[in-house]
């Protein structure tokens, strides 16, 4: 068997040529690949900073008071307002009463500034004459 260099040539091009073939559709294939890589990659990032998010919530809800502790605050705060609403009817008697005592003072005020308001009129009117 006897191969002229024109044949060897042809061999050796067809071979390329099939080599060049496989290297374009590894390259096709391997496209895909890293878009899918690349993908992947961004997406594992967003779940890392989603759970670093998630984290933080739960951090943020612990210190949170339970059930159990907001009904506690609940009824006490409504103790509270009970509390409040008696000792306000409470002093409300006491303003009263306050007030009927503290009319006679008023009324004894109100005659004094008139006397003092009389007192300066005659006062300036003897000046005057």
């Amino acid at each position: 068997m006897t191969f002229d260099l024109t044949t060897v040539a042809a061999l050796v091009a067809l071979a390329l040529g099939c080599l060049n073939l496989i290297a374009a559709i590894r390259t096709l294939l391997s496209a895909g690949e890293k878009m899918l890589d690349e993908r992947l990659r961004k997406a594992e990032s967003k779940l890392i900073d989603h759970d670093r998010r998630v984290q933080s919530i739960e951090s943020d809800l612990k210190h949170l008071p339970d059930r159990n502790a907001t009904h506690r605050l609940e009824l006490m705060m409504a103790e509270i307002v009970g509390r409040l609403n008696t000792m306000e009817k409470s002093q409300e008697g006491q303003f009263a009463t306050m007030e009927e005592r503290l009319k006679p003072i008023q009324a004894v005020g109100e005659r004094l500034e008139e006397v003092l308001v009389e007192t300066a009129k005659q006062a300036a009117r003897a000046n005057a004459a």
